[in-house]
């Protein structure tokens, strides 16, 4: 494990955002699965997308790397018929991998093994599961663990009843397959539909691809079997999720100039914008660039329903801002690569914030500054980069333990601190 000491730093300048992770598992799933090539541009290598990459190979499709420029790639993509010819699939410790990739392997008629690492094997699949059930699929599962799992299809078309309250991954999962079928099939998701943005991502991108799925209310999607994935030409967007970070540390020190965001983007992480707005912050697009500005910012009661991702950086603004802030709908985080409301609050907390742990979120009131000292990344990447922006309102060096786990979404974070005027040994 690396632990970095960090020096307080104002961060000032320009950094090129990472490509949408969310967008480029999406991206390459349909290219993989379309007839003939397909070219998609601006694909940051982080872990989790490589472990996409992989999977898709082991699932058929040919993959190829074009160029490379900072941590970005241009991938060739030659779609085939799914096939299984590599009956081992390592997600790492991806859950849109896992969850995407699951209903297309059902559909073969091949056994495949997922397997996954860190905290990955513990999270819920029980969707999934029942689905089997019901159909008959043959599946084994860890004794203690959901990983490693065994699935055999062939997935059939038909009636498919999946919560929306868990993770909107197995909605995505299966609207991914469920074309490919040989019948048509209908989606109905009961509870209430939790990070619906992620789903309107997946329509947006079976859409670009030539997928037709009727959509006739929120809970209710009409599938026709047979479709073909159509090859298409498209860079990857950047990741407001990414984004986040910097627009945040902006906000406490500025001014940064963020490249390569999409005014116009679907993600459901673009909502830190309107957060940061009705909390004070200043910030302006001009064509892909988004400037912000330091500002002072204030509490407010934050919905993390559709952006849960956003709740650990934003934690962080909301301890330095005047007043009270409440978090909530935000219990999901407890089942991420680790319980993200239990860290971000215990670091904090040790420096010297105001925060209050509740089972669905964090009750927040705001000091000046922070101290410095010892903190863990708790092995989860956004932990890392949000604790990292905290370090701007510290009166001391601040020491983070297990800084490598960035390179789960963002491998060049760290690089991209120091250009900006960050200092750490």
């Amino acid at each position: 494990m690396t632990t970095l000491c960090l020096t307080p730093s104002n961060l000032t300048g320009t950094v090129e955002i990472p490509s949408s992770k969310s967008m480029g598992h999406r991206e390459l799933i349909c290219a993989a699965l379309a007839k003939g090539q397909s070219r998609i541009s601006n694909v940051s290598l982080s872990k989790d997308i490589l472990a996409t990459v992989q999977g898709l190979k082991a699932l058929g499709a040919h993959l190829s790397q074009e160029q490379l420029q900072e941590g970005r790639a241009t991938f060739l993509v030659e779609g085939k018929e799914l096939k299984i010819v590599n009956p081992r699939i390592d997600c790492g410790e991806s859950g849109s991998t896992l969850r995407f990739l699951l209903p297309l392997a059902a559909s073969c008629r091949q056994p495949v093994t997922f397997l996954g690492g860190g905290k990955l094997p513990m999270r819920p699949l029980d969707p999934y599961f029942t689905i089997f059930q019901e159909q008959g699929l043959a599946f084994t599962k860890g004794t203690e663990a959901n990983l490693p799992l065994t699935i055999q299809g062939p997935l059939q078309p038909g009636k498919f009843m999946v919560p929306g309250n868990v993770s909107s991954q197995f909605i995505s999962g299966l609207l991914f397959a469920l074309p490919l079928l040989q019948g048509d099939s209908t989606l109905e998701i009961t509870e209430t539909l939790e990070s619906k943005s992620y789903v309107t991502m997946t329509l947006a991108a079976l859409q670009k691809y030539g997928i037709k799925i009727q959509e006739e209310n929120t809970k209710l999607y009409r599938i026709a079997g047979r479709q073909e994935y159509k090859a298409r030409t498209s860079p990857v967007e950047g990741d407001f999720s990414q984004a986040a970070f910097w627009l945040v540390a902006g906000t406490l020190s500025g001014p940064l100039v963020l490249q390569g965001m999409d005014q116009a983007s679907l993600q459901g992480d673009k909502a830190i914008l309107t957060i940061l707005k009705n909390m004070g912050g200043k910030f302006g697009f001009t064509k892909t660039e988004l400037s912000v500005e330091k500002a002072q910012t204030y509490g407010l009661q934050i919905d993390a329903t559709d952006c849960p991702d956003l709740v650990p950086v934003l934690t962080v603004l909301a301890a330095v801002s005047q007043g009270h802030t409440e978090i909530i709908n935000a219990g999901r985080l407890r089942l991420k690569e680790c319980d993200r409301l239990a860290a971000i609050a215990a670091d904090l907390k040790k420096l010297g914030a105001h925060i209050t742990e509740r089972q669905e979120g964090l009750s927040i009131d705001g000091v000046e500054s922070l101290t410095g000292g010892k903190v863990t990344s708790w092995h989860d990447h956004r932990i890392a980069m949000s604790l990292a922006i905290a370090s701007i309102k510290c009166t001391q060096p601040l020491l983070i333990e297990d800084t490598e786990c960035v390179e789960k979404s963002y491998p060049t974070f760290w690089q991209d601190f120091a250009k900006v005027g960050g200092h750490y040994e």
